[in-house]
Parts: C-alpha cells; sequence; structure tokens
C-alpha cells in the first residue's frame, strides 16, 4: 500500500504584514541568498589571501547585476510586446517575471566590469570560478522562493510525490465574504492509479451565515459556479460538473461544506532545481577547496554552465508553459524559451572548459622544458 499519493501545498507566499508593509517568503529567501554568498565569499578570499574589502565591491555588483538582469531578462526573452507596450511596466518588479537567463548574462557583464581593474589573482575567469559556486547557492533559495510562491509549477504527473497547489484555490474562495476559512484533505485510495487524486475542501463559513437552505442554495450556486468556471482553480482540479458535497455543523456552531473533488498533482519542479542547484554548490565548493587559489581559471565556470544549464534543459520538459508567446515555439521546436536560452550557455561553458585545460596543458609544457 502507498503511504503516500501526493502532497498538499497550501503555503502563503507572506510570511506576516504590519500595516502596508509585507514579508515575503521570496524577497527573504533571494535576500539571504545574498547574505550566505557574501559570508562565503569573505572565508573563500580569506583561504586565498585576497583583500577582503573587494567581496563588499563584488557584492554589490551581483545583486545590482542580478536584479537588473534576471528583470530585463524576463521583459526581452519572454514578454517583450507586453512591455514595450507599457514601458512603465517595466519597473513594477513587485509584480513577478524575473529570468534567470537574463541574471547570467547581467552577471557576466557586471564582471567582465569589475576584473577590468586586474587586481592580482582576480581575472575575469578566476573571479567566474568564485562567483558561480555562490550563484548556485543563491539559485537553489530562489527557486524555494519560487515555490512558496506556488509559481513555476510543473506538469500533471501520476506519481506518489506529485504536489497538488492549493493556494489559488484558497485566495479566490476566501474572496467570498461568506466563506472563514478553506483547508484540505488527502484521501488516500488504495492502488488507486489515475492522474486525478481524489480530494476534500473543507470551507468553514462565518457565523453569521447560519440558515441550512440558504447554505444550501449559496454553495449549489455561486460557490460551486466558481469552483467550476474560473481558470486559476480548473487549473488544480479536474471538475466536469457540480462536485458532491456535504454539509455538517461544527463545534463552535458554525458550518462546513465537506466538498469532494479530484486534484491534479504536478512534478514540483522549483524543487527539483533547488536540490540539484544546492548539490552543484556543495559540489563546485568542493572543487575549490581541493585546489584554492592553484585551481585552472574557467574549470570551476565552465562546470557550472555546462551542468547547471543542461538540468535546466531537462527540468524545463516537466514544467507547465510559462507564457503563451512561447506555445508556437514548442509546437514547431518541441522547445521552449528556457530551453532554446539554456542551449548557448551551455556551449559557452564546454568552450571554457576545453580552454581551461588547454590552458593548463601549455602551462605544463612551458614549466617541463624550462625545467
Amino acid at each position: 500500500m502507498n503511504l503516500l499519493s501526493y502532497i498538499i501545498w497550501n503555503g502563503s507566499p507572506e510570511i506576516f504584514s504590519i500595516g502596508p508593509v509585507t514579508l515575503r517568503w521570496y524577497g527573504l529567501l533571494f535576500a539571504l541568498g545574498f547574505l550566505l554568498s557574501q559570508q562565503i565569499l569573505y572565508y573563500i578570499y580569506k583561504k586565498e589571501g585576497k583583500p577582503e574589502k573587494d567581496v563588499d565591491t563584488l557584492t554589490i555588483y551581483m545583486v545590482i547585476a542580478t536584479i537588473i538582469g534576471a528583470r530585463l531578462g524576463h521583459v526581452l526573452f519572454y514578454e517583450p510586446e507586453r512591455y514595450f507596450a507599457n514601458p512603465i511596466d517595466i519597473l513594477k518588479i513587485w509584480e513577478g517575471g524575473l529570468a534567470s537567463h537574463g541574471a547570467a548574462v547581467g552577471i557576466l557583464f557586471a564582471l567582465w566590469l569589475y576584473a577590468r581593474k586586474k587586481k592580482p589573482g582576480q581575472s575575469y575567469l578566476q573571479v567566474l570560478d568564485r562567483i558561480v559556486i555562490l550563484v548556485a547557492l543563491t539559485g537553489a533559495l530562489i527557486r524555494l522562493g519560487n515555490f512558496f510562491n506556488s509559481e513555476i509549477i510543473g506538469k500533471q504527473t501520476h506519481t506518489n510525490y506529485g504536489v497538488v497547489f492549493t493556494r489559488s484555490i484558497t485566495e479566490n474562495l476566501q474572496r467570498e465574504p461568506e466563506i472563514e476559512k478553506v483547508s484540505y484533505v488527502n484521501v488516500h485510495a488504495k492502488d488507486y492509479k489515475y492522474i486525478y487524486k481524489p480530494m476534500k475542501i473543507l470551507v468553514e463559513f462565518k457565523k453569521s451565515f447560519q440558515d441550512e437552505e440558504q447554505l444550501h442554495r449559496y454553495i449549489n450556486g455561486r460557490l460551486q459556479n466558481r469552483l467550476l468556471y474560473t481558470s486559476s482553480i480548473r487549473e488544480h482540479l479536474s471538475i466536469d460538473e457540480y462536485p458532491d458535497y456535504g454539509l455538517a455543523k461544527l463545534d463552535d456552531g458554525r458550518y462546513a461544506a465537506v466538498i469532494r473533488v479530484h486534484a491534479v498533482p504536478r512534478h514540483p519542479a522549483q524543487l527539483y532545481e533547488a536540490i540539484s542547484c544546492l548539490l552543484l554548490f556543495a559540489f563546485l565548493f568542493w572543487v575549490w577547496y581541493r585546489k584554492k587559489e592553484k585551481l585552472r581559471p574557467g574549470l570551476i565556470f565552465g562546470l557550472f554552465m555546462i551542468i547547471l544549464w543542461s538540468l535546466r534543459f531537462v527540468y524545463e520538459y516537466l514544467k507547465e508553459v510559462q507564457v503563451d508567446s512561447e506555445i508556437d515555439l514548442i509546437n514547431s521546436y518541441g522547445i521552449n524559451y528556457g530551453q532554446l536560452y539554456s542551449i548557448p550557455l551551455v556551449i559557452v561553458g564546454i568552450i571554457v572548459l576545453v580552454f581551461s585545460f588547454k590552458q593548463s596543458s601549455k602551462d605544463t609544457a612551458i614549466n617541463e622544458k624550462n625545467s
């Protein structure tokens, strides 16, 4: 018997609010990524005997490059028509819309500017080798933030670890003034092999809503229509007709409806990428730790580009379409924007890795000749 048939994720993207100020998980994890990266970079520079004050300068370069690059990357790569029609929307970064490929380009450019200062032991490739270790860690935290936001969701799956993202259902139902609270119950059905899984939605009504006949009319009318015809709800529920329900009275006198539906489990693509980035961080840090300042310039950067963007190419097959404009690309070539933009970055990684090994071979030959 399967102990786990699917996972319900109803987490809020918000941690808390104080007046007009709201602290969100995504923003916290984004900032935490840079704070942890800065501390690790202090450690790396100290071990290599480099000025630790340079870490502060690099951190500023990285923060600015990541935010501007990621935002412009989304604007130019994914929705140029929308933003060129309303350029002021480019500044509305709080509405979402950041692209990791754009962040990559921004970081590459910013570090090129930094490396022009020609500091000892900080050539362009040497700086990139250290920074990409931290980019992998920050990427893991950002993808975890995407999970808290219930965004970048995966395609449907029948695996036992599929996730039902219920946040949009909750937000939609709680717009109803009669509803107090919405929760969910995972229904474990033995040997249930269908992709859509049985689930119960518990809708608790406010105390002022007491008349049973009125409750039934409301449930069979407006509530059922909201479930059946709201696209952001239908994305996570398989409903072709009004679902069955039962009405119960709670201990405090309020009423609750238990609505029986079939949920749509999806690949937790955000977590796949978060775990991969965390493992990549550990691997790259280990490579650096073994060699430190004796590291071949470009080795870690080349490995990072090949591994990260190759994995991204694969994971994109498990994700839903992010923007409607990429549907034509998928229909024509079988790949989406994320995969298209990953290909040149993998190629860059291969070129840099080959260059790194060739330079190492040349240096070895020169040293042997001189000896």
